[in-house]
Formats: structure tokens, C-alpha cells, sequence
């Protein structure tokens, strides 16, 4: 039978680490008495990080004193205090690779049911002095487990833990294991997404291991589904057969082969990675455009708008026609679907090139029925209005469509009702005059701000989350868990910048720099750029620092637990070998 030793709390607290302050309650330390564990939380304790812990699935955390003596002896470390892996409860028994999900104990007077193992997480190797630390519970398999309290009460040490039903017949370790460790079987994939004691993050994660199917590699119930691999790897030249001046602004580059094998073919809505070469000592630049028209064989066009960036402005000033230039394969999962229903192109300003691609897509299907369009767009006013004939004679090919064109500051010489449909930037409000189904699916494209209110007003409209897909231009939001907030600061070389070595181009941040050797991975050299990241374990486990590489290879401290998918690497964990272009 096993017994209740220790009961451990803590509140969140600032502590400073890697130079970055970290709110965190992974410091537990144990109470004296008996004390109340409630729906959501026990007497005294709390969570810095409600995203990745705490809540009625994982209200009481749980670790076991043979998993002490285990990484006392691997550690060689001296005995530890309890609460050392910051967890609620510390007990003699319930092992991981016995207790499972859905088991249900009576402990003092509460009741509690196993509802997940640990979720990776980085500041259990803060607390335990060992980065490492994260990887090391998955791959030892002794990760600890939550429940959720479905009767509270008081407990105190000494109590002991009474079995009142059993679960699933799905240990603690196994279903770890099943999330983040390669190989993952069918049958226990759907065994583990009908565990109604399983925590729903756990089993959507399963759901999409399943749907990915054994094929595929990388980690679907991390990551999601993985993108085709792009045509190919790295850059290749190609020669740019015309230019077209779209405005005053924007600019139209189509490109095709030089000698080599034709283009392959693309998606609407995918982008491709210019590599430009200013003479020496400038570094290369790089620099994503979208495709807005890939409907003729062997020929993309991209657009590009000029602004302050250093791309936009030697593409415009230095680039012509008959000239080389070097791009990467188009890549990107921003496409149409397969399905039939209406569709919405929502854009603004440049944010109208991957929408037009969809839309020259659409029109050059033959043996399908023409699906619904809605076209909805807002530029400042007609000169800004860019491809307006063409967006007009494709829509006009499809024949089933609405459009809804909006100026914020029309012209007077901007005709309302023929060049433009309302003054004023459009918001979901004014989409109502549409009648937009509740099934339709929507594309949105443009500015940060754009996309957020849409997105949102969207939402708050009744239109179901998985019907909005967005591409961002620029660089992705940052995940850095527990890490308080600091001031947004622009992309920039390092305190230490390099001369020389490899060079390392962030690609989305519109950054290159030498690569130095300073840093251990590829991850901290991008904080110390300012490069917006994603992480959480920072050991190769929960993959959210996963990134598109564009063009090289990287080399592995310490290889993952599980390889990310074909053309991605982990960047907590590597390191370059020579140039290399990740799409950050």
C-alpha cells in the first residue's frame, strides 16, 4: 500500500536565470499538519505557468521516493529534500510503470484519478541544477504523474493511498512513452485516445499521431502534421524572364529555370526564399516572398512591395530581367483545401500575393465545380489597389463570387461602387452584407494588427477556429514559458558578432550572422540576436523549437529523443555545420 511522505507546496516566484527573469513555482517545499486539496490546486501551493501546468487535470502532482533514490544514484548527487522535482505529493509506492491512467485513490479525505504524466518542462532542470533534466525523466521513463481531484479533502503525511477503481490498463510510463519516444503503435494510439481519464491535450496529440499515420516522420502529436518536404534543398539558380511594376510600389518578378530541370510545380498560397548577394564584405540577404501567380508551367512570380528593408530595395534598384537569382523551393502549408465549400480571400496590402495565387489556382481547376468566392481586400486607395484587373478577370473566369473592396483613404478620383465597394478599413462587421456561410473558410493575409482583429472578430461572429487559416508575413510569435515579459526588440547581430565562420541566416527576421561557437545551440544564439523563438524543454523532447530548414545541415549535442520531420531541425540542441537558413 503505498504511503503519503510528504505533501509540498510553493507559490510562484521571480528568479533570475540565463539572464532572463522566470516566474515559476517548480520550488516546493513541505508543509507540517494536514492541509486542504481542492478542485484546482491544495492549500498554499500554486502554478507561475497555467498554460503548461496546474488546472483540474493537473491539480496535484505527484512523484515517488524510489524515483529519489533512482537520480540520487544516477546523479550521484546526496539525498534529496522532497518537492526536489516539484511535485505536490512525495510517496512511498505508485510507480510510474504500475500506476494508470484513470486509476482512482482515496487519500485522506480527498479523492484524486491519474489523469496524465508530466509535461515536459525546462525548470525542473533549473530546480534540480541539471539542464538536462527534462529529457532525462522522458527517456529513463520516470516522468511522475497529475490527478485531478474528483473529492477534496485534507491529507497529511503518513496517509495512505486506497485504490478505489482501476483504470485504463495504460501505465503512467507507457503512455509517455507513446507521446514522446519513437515508434508509436496503432493499436496503443487508439487505445489511448478512448482513455476518457486521459487529459484532452493528450488525447488530441494521439488523435493526430493517428492521423499522421506510421509513415510519416517527425512527431505529429507535437508538431501537428508535418509539411510536404519541399522540392528540394538549399537554393538554385534561376533566371528572371520578366519584371512588372504592379504600382508605384510593388513590383512583379517571374522567374523560371536556367538549363536545369523545369520549375516543379506549386500551391497557391506557398512562398519561396530569395537569396540575394550585395558585393563583399555585405553578408547574403534573405528574404521570403510569397508567390503570386505559380499557374504557368515552369514559372513562379513573386511580388514584392518596396519599403525600408534592405531586400525590398535591392530587388527593386539592383535586379532585371535576364538576371540570376538563387531561391529555395516553395514551401509553406498557407494552401487551399480539397474540400468544395465557400472560400474567403480576406487580404491586405501586400498580404494580397499568396490570395491571388489561390485564386489563379481556383480558376485553372477544369474538372471540378466552381466553388464560392469571396473576395474581400483593403488597400489605402486605387493606386494602391494592386492587380486589381487581374484579381477582376480571374473572378470573373470563377463566376460564382462577392467581392467586398475597401479604401481607408480613397482618392477623389476613387469611383465608390466600381473601383471600390466602402471608405473606411473593412472589419467583420461590414463582411455581414456578404452573407458569408458559417461553413465557408477563410484565408486571411496581411499585416500583424489586420490579423489579430480579424481573427478575432471572426471568432466572436461564430465562425468556427479551424475554418481560418492566416499567413503571416515576418516572424512568428515566441513561446519562451514562465519567461516574464520584456520590451519587443527588433532582430539584431550579437553583443559578440563574429567575423568570420559559418553564416547563419534567420530567415523570417531578415537577420544573417556569423555563427561563432559561443553559444551551445542554435536556439541561444537566436536569443541573443532577439530572434522571436519557441521552446519549452530545451532538451529535444517536446519539439516546439522545431524549424524549417531552408538550405544546410545541422550537427546534434545531444541527439533527440525523437528525429524531427524530414527538412526540420531542433534548434535547442544544434549546431551548424557551415552556412545554414532556418526559416526564423
Amino acid at each position: 500500500m503505498a504511503i503519503l511522505l510528504s505533501v509540498n507546496v510553493g507559490l510562484p516566484k521571480d528568479i533570475l536565470w540565463q539572464g532572463r527573469m522566470v516566474h515559476t513555482a517548480v520550488w516546493k517545499t513541505p508543509v507540517t499538519g494536514r492541509v486542504m486539496v481542492r478542485r484546482l490546486n491544495i492549500d498554499g501551493d500554486g502554478q507561475g505557468d497555467l498554460a503548461g501546468h496546474g488546472g483540474e487535470h493537473r491539480a496535484v502532482m505527484v512523484y515517488q521516493l524510489e524515483s529519489y533514490r533512482y537520480w540520487e544514484s544516477y546523479l550521484h548527487r546526496a539525498p534529496l529534500d522532497y518537492g526536489a522535482f516539484g511535485e505536490n505529493f512525495t510517496v512511498d509506492g505508485l510507480p510510474d510503470h504500475e500506476v494508470c491512467i484513470g486509476d482512482r485513490y482515496r487519500i485522506g479525505g480527498a479523492l484524486l484519478e491519474v489523469t496524465q504524466p508530466r509535461v515536459t518542462c525546462y525548470r525542473v532542470g533549473i530546480r534540480m541544477g541539471d539542464p538536462q533534466m527534462a529529457a532525462l525523466l522522458v527517456s529513463h521513463k520516470r516522468p511522475g504523474f497529475y490527478c485531478r481531484v474528483i473529492e477534496e479533502g485534507s491529507v497529511g503525511a503518513g496517509d495512505t493511498f486506497v485504490m478505489e477503481r482501476a483504470g485504463d490498463g495504460m501505465t503512467v510510463a507507457d503512455v509517455d512513452a507513446l507521446l514522446y519516444l519513437p515508434g508509436h503503435p496503432r493499436e496503443q494510439l487508439e487505445r489511448a485516445v478512448r482513455m476518457p481519464a486521459l487529459s484532452e491535450g493528450w488525447r488530441h496529440s494521439f488523435a493526430a499521431l493517428l492521423a499522421a499515420g506510421p509513415a510519416e516522420r517527425g512527431n505529429a502529436g507535437l508538431t501537428g502534421a508535418a509539411a510536404e518536404p519541399p522540392a528540394w534543398q538549399g537554393f538554385r539558380d534561376v533566371r528572371i524572364s520578366a519584371t512588372h511594376d504592379e504600382s508605384k510600389s510593388v513590383r512583379s518578378f517571374t522567374v523560371e529555370a536556367t538549363a536545369d530541370e523545369a520549375l516543379p510545380p506549386v500551391r497557391g498560397g506557398q512562398f519561396v526564399v530569395v537569396k540575394l548577394t550585395p558585393p563583399p564584405p555585405r553578408l547574403p540577404l534573405m528574404r521570403s516572398y510569397s508567390i503570386s501567380d505559380g499557374s504557368t508551367p515552369g514559372r513562379y512570380r513573386f511580388s514584392v512591395k518596396r519599403d525600408a528593408g534592405e531586400g525590398s530595395r535591392y530587388l527593386h534598384d539592383e535586379v532585371r530581367a535576364g538576371d540570376l537569382l538563387s531561391i529555395s523551393a516553395a514551401r509553406g502549408t498557407f494552401c487551399l483545401g480539397e474540400g468544395q465549400g465557400p472560400v474567403v480571400f480576406w487580404g491586405a496590402g501586400i498580404g494580397i500575393t499568396p490570395l491571388l495565387a489561390m485564386l489563379h489556382e481556383l480558376a485553372a481547376r477544369r474538372d471540378v465545380a466552381p466553388r464560392m468566392v469571396y473576395w474581400v481586400y483593403g488597400a489605402r486607395n486605387g493606386d494602391e489597389n494592386v492587380f486589381a484587373e487581374e484579381v477582376a478577370g480571374l473572378l470573373a473566369r470563377l463566376g460564382r463570387f462577392k467581392r467586398l473592396i475597401g479604401f481607408s483613404q480613397p482618392e477623389a478620383t476613387d469611383l465608390i461602387g466600381i473601383q471600390f465597394d466602402v471608405e473606411g478599413r473593412i472589419d467583420v462587421a461590414r463582411l455581414a452584407a456578404l452573407q458569408i456561410p458559417e461553413d465557408a473558410h477563410f484565408h486571411l493575409c496581411g499585416p500583424p494588427t489586420f490579423l489579430s482583429a480579424a481573427r478575432s472578430g471572426l471568432r466572436a461572429a461564430g465562425y468556427a477556429d479551424a475554418n481560418i487559416s492566416s499567413e503571416l508575413f515576418g516572424t512568428l510569435d515566441a513561446l519562451r514559458p514562465g519567461v516574464t515579459s520584456t520590451a519587443a526588440t527588433l532582430p539584431h547581430p550579437p553583443k559578440d558578432e563574429a567575423n568570420e565562420g559559418a553564416v547563419v541566416s534567420f530567415v523570417r527576421s531578415g537577420l544573417t550572422v556569423h555563427w561563432n561557437g559561443h553559444y551551445p545551440s542554435l536556439l541561444e544564439l537566436a536569443e541573443a540576436c532577439d530572434v522571436p523563438v519557441r521552446w519549452s524543454c530545451r532538451t529535444g523532447v517536446c519539439h516546439n523549437c522545431e524549424t524549417a530548414v531552408i538550405g544546410g545541415q545541422v550537427a546534434y549535442s545531444t541527439e533527440p529523443l525523437e528525429a524531427p520531420a524530414e527538412g526540420r531541425v531542433l534548434i535547442c540542441c544544434s549546431s551548424p555545420m557551415g552556412d545554414l537558413q532556418l526559416d526564423l
